[in-house]
């Protein structure tokens, strides 16, 4: 975790705190504090939201029965797909395995999901799809603030788009509610590597007007 001893450090923490973060895919075994996940679920629903509507929902993963549910669907019909693109059976045995290790080597799962009940009806379906977007976005934004203050407390976490694939799947082995539309899979755990990260030069992806 992150401290500083006054206000002239505010920026420095923040810095850093922007630039420390890591998609980290291997953890400890150590788990993660009931009180802790909370808290960092807190910190996700402050983020902004359309219409302020808070279209996010989170479904959290600790047992390591559910973990390997969880996993074993998603990589059955991630073999079933990668077999119909005409992967080699050694590639999807791999590729399965990798994803497989990431998810059940997690203290923590969290899935993230939308849900469109509070969000504005239209007719139309440029609107109708626009209130999608802004519901996906809002979620979005909460899910960044979940791993910025898993950050801050010390933890690891991974952003995986895998649900966005199989919803279906995830919906029916986590029994979540026909509303919940599940966008990503996030790890959470406290860290067993360090990495270094770049970006590509400011100028490179602005354009001032």
């Amino acid at each position: 975790m992150y401290r500083f001893d006054s206000a002239a450090d505010d920026e420095k923490y923040f810095w850093r705190l922007m630039q420390g973060r890591r998609s980290i895919r291997r953890y400890q075994t150590q788990p993660i504090p009931r009180p802790l996940l909370e808290r960092i679920l807190t910190a996700a629903i402050w983020a902004p939201s359309a219409h302020n509507r808070q279209p996010w929902r989170f479904c959290v993963i600790e047992s390591e029965a559910s973990k390997l549910a969880l996993s074993g669907a998603m990589g059955e019909r991630w073999r079933r797909d990668l077999s119909a693109d005409n992967a080699q059976p050694g590639v999807i045995e791999k590729r399965v395995a990798i994803s497989h290790a990431r998810i059940t080597g997690a203290a923590a799962l969290v899935v993230a999901a939308v849900s469109l009940e509070e969000m504005d009806v239209y007719a139309d379906p440029q609107r109708s799809e626009a209130e999608w977007l802004m519901a996906v976005q809002s979620t979005a934004l909460a899910c960044q603030n979940l791993l910025l203050a898993a950050h801050h407390y010390g933890l690891g976490g991974c952003w995986m788009c895998a649900p966005l694939f199989v919803p279906d799947t995830v919906r029916g082995i986590l029994n979540l509610p026909e509303t919940w539309h599940p966008q990503t899979l996030i790890t959470l755990g406290y860290p067993a590597e360090t990495k270094e990260k770049e970006r590509l030069p400011l100028g490179e992806r602005v354009l001032w007007r």
